[in-house]
Formats: C-alpha cells, structure tokens, sequence
C-alpha cells in the first residue's frame, strides 16, 4: 500500500505557551483540527499559566533563522503564520524570511498577552509597520494592537474602517480587523471583525459567548486563516471558515488553572459541545 499524500504544510513561527492555550502550542492544535500539518519554528520560550506571563526568553535571530531554513528548504510550506516575535531583530529576520517564501503569510502582530503581559518590545514597532506588515498577506490586529501601531482608537464600527485604513497604509495585502473586544459602551449581541483590501470590504458577524476562557483566541483565529489559504480557500472564503472555527473554540473554551483557561481548539470533535 503506497502512503498518502502530504496534507497541506503551515508553518507557525511564534512563542511557546507553556500553559498550551496560545502561541506555537495552539496553532499546531488549530492545524491538526483544520486537517493541515503544522511545523513551528520557536521565537521565543514564555513561562505561561491561566494567571499570566512569570517569563519570557527569546531565541538568538540565528536559531531562528536555521529553524525556518531547515523546515522550508527541505518540506517547503503551503502558508506561514507569525506571532510573537519579541524584538526589532526577530522582526526583521522573519520579514526577511516570509519575502522570500512564495506562501501566504498570515502575520498576528503580537503585542501583549490575554492577560496584559507586554509581548512585544516597545523598539520592535517600527519594525512590525516598515519590515513585517509590508509582506503580509493578511493582517490580523485586534483592537489593543491596531492603537500600538496606528495611534487610532477604535471605538465603533466606524472606528473599525479608518483603523483597517491606518494597518493598510503599511502595504500588508488583506487586514482583518478583529472587533472581539468592541461593546460601543454597552455590551454587544455579536462580535464583528472587517476584512479589508482597501477596496473590498467584508462584515463578519458571530454570535457573542458569554465564556471568560478565551485565552489563544488571537493565535487560534490566525493560524486557522493559514490553514484554509494552505487548503487553495480564497482570502475570504479562508477568513470566514477561520471565524467560524474559533467561535466554535470560543463556546466550547473551559477553565483550567485559578484565571482564563484556553479556548478548545478540538471542540468540533467532542460530543455535546456547542456550535458557533
């Protein structure tokens, strides 16, 4: 019996997650769900639980680099996805290695942690807007990231469009605009995030869930787009499937430890687990 073929190849290069609910540990779960094979190369080594980051160790450019090098020139990738890249260093070596790669790269610019933990080094911000943004295929800023990069302050769906403007301006192709954290003061029945080229404008509405455990959501919804591009999905057909899985994951997400427990990146597997 000969074997099968290779399922679609992501490549995750991020932070590890000690606790499993974000950085390379969720996107390979995210992979493995989305049926792609996921390869990581370490940014960086967090010590990470429910209640926060106790550390963070980033990994010298050079390891960095050997890691992508030996994944890439050898299995090759279907699409990238990046996370926390810590550094102006990091930055620039990864933007450096995804404008030689002809893959998508789905670019999450990791700025802080669920829990308020700085990710990324204040030094490293103008890398992300002049080297990492311009080779993005997709963009996927939530609101806290969009303020660090661009100075806009989103605070209405309007707010959502000159924020997706502002990201655009740094020459990524598609920018998602993830509007999870928007309640315009009041709550909100639905969470709504735009994807954008600046021509094209895309409304995605899901249910919003009343779960605390959403740690990895970032990770989760950026990985899941690298997966569906992998896959031969168009930009939006891939963004839509994404939402929809990490709605899902966000129903089914479940306490673990003493604060935010992790979205469940195998919910669709589990009996009795909720639908988004």
């Amino acid at each position: 019996m000969s074997p099968r073929s290779a399922p679609p190849r992501v490549l995750t290069v991020a932070g590890s997650d000690s606790g499993g609910g974000a950085g390379i540990q969720a996107d390979l779960k995210t992979m493995l769900a989305l049926g792609a094979h996921g390869m990581s190369v370490v940014t960086a080594v967090t010590a990470q639980n429910s209640v926060g980051v106790q550390g963070a160790w980033e990994l010298p450019v050079e390891a960095v680099r050997a890691q992508y090098r030996s994944v890439v020139d050898d299995i090759g990738v279907s699409a990238v996805k990046t996370g926390m890249l810590a550094s102006a260093e990091l930055v620039e070596a990864v933007a450096d290695l995804l404008a030689g790669t002809d893959a998508p790269a789905v670019v999450d610019p990791v700025g802080v942690s669920k829990h308020g933990d700085a990710l990324l080094a204040a030094s490293a911000l103008d890398s992300v807007r002049t080297k990492l943004l311009p080779v993005a295929t997709i963009a996927t800023p939530n609101l806290d990231e969009v303020e660090q990069l661009t100075g806009v302050r989103v605070r209405s769906e309007d707010g959502m469009r000159r924020a997706a403007a502002a990201v655009l301006a740094y020459g990524p192709a598609w920018v998602v605009i993830k509007g999870g954290h928007l309640t315009d003061g009041v709550g909100a029945a639905k969470a709504v995030d735009l994807l954008t080229d600046g021509s094209e404008e895309h409304w995605l509405r899901a249910p919003r869930h009343d779960n605390r455990h959403t740690h990895g959501t970032g990770c989760t919804l950026a990985s899941a787009i690298a997966a569906q591009l992998a896959k031969g999905q168009t930009v939006l057909e891939a963004v839509t499937a994404a939402k929809a899985y990490v709605t899902g994951a966000i129903a089914a997400g479940f306490a673990l430890g003493d604060g935010i427990g992790p979205v469940d990146h195998g919910w669709e597997f589990r009996d009795g687990v909720g639908v988004p």
